[in-house]
C-alpha cells in the first residue's frame, strides 16, 4: 500500500517544521568540522558539507551563526572536514552541539595538520581546508573553503544521517 501525501500547511511556523521533517529524511554524510587558531579550538558535527569544484578543489561547508562553533571558525578562517567512520558515532554525538568545546576532543586521536586544525587520524577522509568565502543564508552561513592537503584511509565504512539518527553503511552495493 503506497502512503498518501501530506498536504502541507500555509503557516511560516507550520512550513518551517515541515521543513525540518522532511529534511530529516534526507540521508547524509556525517562530518567533524574542526578549527584551532586565535579563535580557539572547537568543532560541530556537520552534515551540509559537499564538494563545489575540483579545479581548485573546494568544499562547502554551511555552520549556524548561533553556534558556539561559528566564531572560532570564522576568526581562525581554518578548518578540517573529517569524514566520519561508523564507529564515530559516540565522537559526533559529543561534537553535536551539547558538549562544552574543550570537552569535545577527549575522544578519538587527534593530529595537527599543516593548517593547525586538528585531524581526527581514523577519520576516512580529512580535509585540511582555508575559508575562501562566507555567504550569509537565513540562520546559516555557507562556507566555501578551498582544500589545501587531504589524509586518506582506504578501509573503513561510512557514517549517515537519516531520520533523526545514525547509520553505518553496509558493506555491499546497489548495482
Amino acid at each position: 500500500m503506497q502512503s498518501q501525501p501530506v498536504e502541507h500547511q500555509k503557516s511560516e511556523e507550520a512550513l518551517r517544521a515541515g521543513f525540518r521533517n522532511a529534511m530529516a529524511r534526507l540521508g547524509a554524510a556525517v562530518n567533524i568540522v574542526t578549527t584551532d587558531g586565535p579563535g580557539g579550538r572547537t568543532g560541530f558535527a556537520a552534515t551540509a558539507v559537499c564538494s563545489v569544484s575540483d579545479a581548485p578543489p573546494s568544499l562547502l561547508v554551511c555552520v549556524n551563526r548561533a553556534s558556539s562553533a561559528y566564531a572560532p571558525v570564522i576568526r581562525n578562517g581554518l578548518l578540517c572536514v573529517n569524514v566520519a567512520s561508523g564507529h564515530h558515532q559516540p565522537l559526533c554525538q559529543l561534537f553535536g552541539g551539547k558538549t562544552a568545546a574543550e570537552d569535545r576532543f577527549r575522544l578519538g586521536s587527534w593530529s595537527t595538520l599543516a593548517t593547525g586544525c586538528p585531524g581526527l587520524d581514523d577519520a576516512l577522509e580529512a580535509f585540511d581546508c582555508r575559508v575562501g568565502s562566507c555567504i550569509p543564508s537565513g540562520s546559516h552561513n555557507i562556507l566555501i573553503c578551498d582544500v589545501l592537503a587531504m589524509k586518506s584511509r582506504t578501509e573503513g565504512r561510512g557514517l549517515i544521517y537519516f531520520d533523526r539518527a545514525y547509520h553505518n553503511i553496509a558493506g555491499s552495493s546497489v548495482t
